[in-house]
């Protein structure tokens, strides 16, 4: 894909979407970081039904260790893989209180460090928190950036570099959700809706659809 074609598909996805945000509910980094190792394998809606009763009594370090591993997983039940977030988070819970103070750290590399934490959920913490350029790939991200053409990587590392490389630093973070929203609303996983979709003529996927339709 040219430079002048990724400017279009930016531009177009922008026009979409630029003002969908993280799609999590969270009022503090903890609570972003809590709500993000929950959302693994897991919807946002679902998640956020979750975290609404478990932030209103606790959404701290502190308070989430007060329940115990085992009380903690009768609130998260619903997430899914319930067994091992509970007890990633209350490991995570621990060393941010003997390690930071009980505050989430900024940094990549800090982040990555703690229990049940990957470079997605880092990235997340980081470009939605704390405001700084960084681009997660999912499920969504991966699929989509492959199929427009913005990236070409077999694994979620490889993408996240090419889309880095291929997209503003000042765009990494709005990307990262413009990418989310069109692979819900219109690039899905199965049966894509090619014949609405917008980048139709910019899309490597979409140029294909033309062809065969």
């Amino acid at each position: 894909m040219t430079k002048k074609n990724r400017e279009q598909v930016l531009a177009t996805l922008e026009s979409l979407y630029g003002l969908e945000k993280c799609g999590l509910d969270f009022d503090t980094p903890f609570e972003l970081l809590i709500a993000t190792i929950l959302s693994a394998q897991c919807t946002d809606v679902r998640v956020n039904i979750v975290t609404k009763d478990l932030f209103h009594c606790y959404n701290t370090p502190e308070t989430i260790l007060s329940l115990g591993e085992k009380g903690l997983l009768e609130k998260i039940r619903s997430c899914g893989l319930s067994n091992t977030k509970a007890k990633n988070i209350i490991l995570t819970c621990g060393r941010l209180l003997s390690e930071y103070d009980g505050i989430v750290p900024k940094s990549l590399d800090e982040l990555i460090s703690l229990p049940g934490v990957g470079r997605k959920t880092a990235n997340v913490v980081m470009s939605n928190a704390f405001d700084i350029p960084a681009i997660a790939v999912d499920t969504h991200v991966f699929r989509v950036a492959k199929r427009i053409g913005l990236a070409k990587g077999k694994t979620v590392l490889e993408v996240e570099k090419e889309l880095m490389k291929n997209i503003p630093r000042e765009q990494w973070s709005h990307a990262h959700h413009w990418l989310i929203w069109h692979g819900r609303r219109c690039c899905v996983a199965r049966n894509p809706k090619c014949a609405e979709c917008k980048l139709q003529t910019l899309c490597d996927y979409g140029k294909q659809y033309l062809k065969e339709a």
